[in-house]
Order: structure tokens, then C-alpha cells, then sequence
């Protein structure tokens, strides 16, 4: 009876360490994965930021035409200049 017990209570141990082991990888893999998705979160914001550059860079230049970009700046200036007049009277 004491050996059946005993026998029990090392098998119990055994499924413990087992399943101790199995959640300590487990924790190791979560944590790589956490990594993971934090670099990739970093590199959609990126990505975004870039795709917002280019299309503001694309609206000022309409195919490419150096000079209708800097007249829209310079219109815009422009307009700026007028607001803060107005703001300042």
C-alpha cells in the first residue's frame, strides 16, 4: 500500500515537472512572440508614416512637375501669410 502510494505520488511529480517545463517554454515562446509583434507594430507605424509622406509629397507634385509643386508652396505661404494678418488685426 505504502509502495502504491509512493509510486502514485513520484508519477504525480513526474506529470508535474513535466507540465512545469512545458509552461516555462511555453512563457519563453510568449514572450518572443510579444517581441515579435512589438517590432512589428513599430514597423506598420513606420510604414504608414512613409505612405502619408509620399502621398503629401505626390500632391504638391502633379506628375513630377518641379515647378507647379514650389508655386502650390509658395501659394500656400501665401494664404498663411494673408490668415496671419487677419489674425494679428
Amino acid at each position: 500500500m505504502i509502495a502504491g502510494l509512493r509510486k502514485d505520488i513520484e508519477h504525480l511529480i513526474s506529470l508535474y515537472e513535466t507540465e512545469k517545463q512545458r509552461a516555462d517554454e511555453l512563457a519563453a515562446k510568449l514572450v518572443v512572440k510579444e517581441s515579435e509583434a512589438a517590432k512589428y507594430k513599430q514597423q506598420i507605424t513606420d510604414l504608414t508614416r512613409q505612405i502619408d509622406t509620399l502621398k503629401l509629397a505626390g500632391a504638391f507634385t502633379e506628375g513630377g512637375d518641379k515647378s507647379a509643386a514650389k508655386e502650390k508652396v509658395a501659394k500656400l505661404i501665401r494664404e498663411i501669410d494673408k490668415c496671419i494678418k487677419l489674425i494679428e488685426n
